[in-house]
C-alpha cells in the first residue's frame, strides 16, 4: 500500500474518530465505575464534614469530566458510524445503550447532582442541616448512575463485538 493511500481522509479521519471515541469512552466509563465502586461506598461510611468537602470540591470536578466525556464519546461514535461505514447489529445495540446512558447523564444524573451540590453548599454556609428534598435528588442521581453502571457491561460487550466479531 502506498503512503498516499495510507494517509488520506478516508483512513485518518476514521482513525482519529476511533481514538477520540476510545479515550473519551475510557474516561466516561472509568468515572462511572469510580462513582459506583469507590465514591458511593466511601460516602456511606464517612463523617459529615468529609462528605461535605467531597460534594463541594471533588464531585463537581469529576462530574464535569463525566458528562463531557459521555457527550464526546457518543458524538465521536456517531461520526465514526457516518464516516467509517461500520454497521452491524452489535454496534447498533451498543450504540443504543450508549445513547440511553448519555440521556441518564445529562437529564437525570447531572441536574440532580447539581441540586445536591447547591444544597450542600447552602447547608455548609448557613451551618444548617441539608433540606429533606436533597435526599430525593441524591437518590435519583444514584439510581440513574447505578442503571448506567449495569448498562455499561452489555454496552461494552456489544461495542467490542463490533470490532472482534463483526459478523454479529
Amino acid at each position: 500500500m502506498e503512503l498516499e493511500q495510507m494517509i488520506s481522509s478516508e483512513t485518518v479521519l476514521p482513525l482519529l474518530l476511533r481514538w477520540i471515541h476510545f479515550v473519551a469512552g475510557i474516561t466516561w466509563i472509568g468515572l462511572l465505575y469510580y462513582f459506583n465502586l469507590v465514591q458511593v461506598p466511601f460516602m456511606k461510611e464517612t463523617d459529615a464534614a468529609t462528605k461535605s468537602g467531597v460534594v463541594l470540591r471533588l464531585v463537581p470536578r469529576a462530574l464535569w469530566w463525566f458528562r463531557w466525556s459521555a457527550l464526546v464519546t457518543v458524538l465521536a461514535g456517531i461520526l465514526l458510524l457516518m464516516v467509517g461505514r461500520i454497521v452491524n447489529t452489535s454496534i447498533m445495540i451498543g450504540g443504543t445503550l450508549g445513547l440511553i446512558m448519555l440521556f441518564n447523564v445529562w437529564v437525570l444524573i447531572w441536574p440532580n447532582q447539581k441540586k445536591v451540590i447547591q444544597m450542600t453548599g447552602d447547608a455548609t454556609a448557613t451551618k444548617t442541616p441539608p433540606p429533606p428534598q436533597m435526599a430525593k435528588h441524591a437518590r435519583i442521581a444514584y439510581l440513574a448512575s447505578r442503571t448506567n453502571f449495569y448498562l455499561s457491561f452489555p454496552m461494552l460487550l456489544f461495542m467490542g463485538m463490533s470490532a472482534h466479531f463483526p459478523q454479529f
